[in-house]
């Protein structure tokens, strides 16, 4: 009783970071972005501060009234092929799949059709494929985001890519499809880690505006956040998690604001590279975050 009871404590402190910073000290954050899984039972308690209620949005505009709002698909093999115009967002998911809440995502992706990337834990797609093979049959893509959502950096090189495939190969499982893209926890990561990712043919999604949904924020506030930093920026890559009731109840919000600004969401599918691995990933050595 008391190892296990240990064990969980270790994770508990594991969940206190949020995903798009390197895991931070003291009270940062308080809660997390992933949610480890023991013995196939979540350990996620129910988020605190989801008000307004996911229902407040339910009469959100569906496909058939925003399709203004879907952009043009983006097939890409590299980082450097990602080049979005003014007014274009790509919206991507961290730390799922998560029963229920990346349900809701969905469903509210689908009210609005446009598609997302989402950036998978493997031992998430383990314990819950079903939800996992929903994300790819709607539509949407996906990537890997390690087995376990370790902090990379200071793994040393071997560790971190066998923790990067063995991910990978649990979302490959769970979905039945090939695991195009690919983000660092905590955007943790090395020039060396960066360059053997490309080399191996994923595509690595770096943030440009991150909602910081990893807070318990209200709803209103991450929307209110996001698109003031998606104003400021015009353009880029959006951070958010699907595994926050918070996240799935701001975002009818935050996709009427895109549209209503006349923002675009742009989709990505990925493309296998024709050309060697080496050259793909060449440009990106030493890259840290790539700006729009």
């Amino acid at each position: 009783m008391v190892p296990r009871l240990a064990f969980v404590c270790v994770l508990s402190c594991l969940a206190m970071a949020g995903c798009a910073s390197k895991p931070p000290s003291g009270l940062e954050a308080s809660r997390t972005a992933y949610v480890p899984v023991v013995d196939g039972q979540s350990l996620l308690g129910r988020d605190q501060a989801d008000e307004p209620p996911f229902s407040t949005f339910r009469n959100a505009p569906g496909r058939r009234g925003s399709g203004a709002l879907a952009g043009r698909t983006l097939e890409v093999s590299s980082i450097s092929e990602i080049r979005l115009r003014d007014k274009e967002v790509i919206l991507t998911f961290d730390d799922g799949p998560m029963p229920g809440k990346t349900d809701k995502v969905l469903d509210i992706l689908d009210q609005y059709g446009v598609n997302a990337t989402f950036l998978m834990v493997g031992q998430m797609a383990r314990s819950y494929p079903a939800v996992a093979a929903r994300v790819v049959n709607h539509g949407h893509s996906i990537g890997g985001h390690t087995y376990n959502h370790a902090n990379l950096a200071n793994a040393g090189n071997s560790r971190a890519l066998t923790d990067i495939a063995t991910g990978n190969a649990a979302i490959a499982k769970a979905t039945g499809t090939e695991v195009g893209f690919f983000r660092f926890p905590y955007l943790a990561h090395t020039g060396a880690l960066r360059r053997a990712v490309a080399e191996r043919g994923q595509v690595i999604l770096d943030v440009d505006i991150d909602s910081k949904d990893y807070f318990t924020s209200s709803p209103a506030t991450i929307a209110a956040r996001t698109i003031a930093r998606v104003r400021a920026k015009r353009k880029g890559i959006i951070l958010m998690h699907d595994i926050h009731n918070r996240t799935a109840a701001m975002l009818p919000s935050l996709l009427k604001q895109l549209k209503d600004g006349g923002y675009k969401v742009v989709a990505l599918q990925y493309r296998r590279s024709r050309m060697p691995q080496a050259l793909v990933s060449a440009g990106n050595a030493g890259t840290k975050s790539r700006q729009l």
